[in-house]
């Protein structure tokens, strides 16, 4: 992300999720449909049970995010973990909706408004410990999907950041307004 000042909480929280669901995304493309459902052992989650969960999660925090508890009773975080979306298309459109639903609760927000209370599971927590919350929440498994995508893609894969060995190229590149700093 370019230098930017800005005293904008909601201006930076929501560039940095724009950047994790691009990473995301970049890694989803470079795996094939089967890799998407594969694990490294029976007891890590796919990339596409990743998503899901994800996606759950985002239904459950952000649906009327100032006005009812982040972990709405219709929500079974379990069922989460099992029977991933049956194709590329469906986990992708799922994916979609999910960020549609943070980004739809986030920007009307403005900076009084990260003071207010709500709840998830519960526990009072200030807009702005919230999208903490759920930035780093979402963070960890993008993590995880990179890591996933990065594996199954091998040899074939395309960075998503500075090319190993390549800094000062990259760098060189940024200076010059070739290259745009991720």
């Amino acid at each position: 992300m370019a230098l930017k000042f800005t005293t904008s909480y909601l201006e930076d929280s929501l560039a940095v999720l724009r950047q994790y669901k691009k990473m995301a995304e970049g890694a989803m493309a470079q795996v094939t449909d089967e890799q998407l459902n594969q694990t490294l052992d029976r007891e890590m989650n796919s990339i596409a049970i990743i998503v899901k969960h994800m996606t759950g999660n985002m239904r459950s925090r952000w649906t009327d995010f100032l006005t009812t508890d982040g972990e709405k009773p219709d929500r079974n975080r379990d069922t989460e973990f099992v029977e991933p979306p049956p194709t590329r298309e469906a986990l992708m459109k799922r994916w979609e909706e999910g960020w549609k639903l943070v980004f739809d609760a986030l920007e009307p927000l403005t900076e009084a408004d990260l003071a207010r209370t709500v709840t998830i599971r519960g526990e009072a927590h200030s807009v702005m410990q919230a999208i903490n919350r759920a930035l780093a929440h979402y963070a960890s498994h993008i993590g995880q999907i990179v890591l996933l995508a990065k594996h199954f893609a091998h040899d074939k894969w395309q960075t998503l950041s500075v090319p190993r060995n390549r800094s000062a190229e990259f760098d060189r590149r940024v200076q010059a307004g070739e290259a745009s700093q991720r």
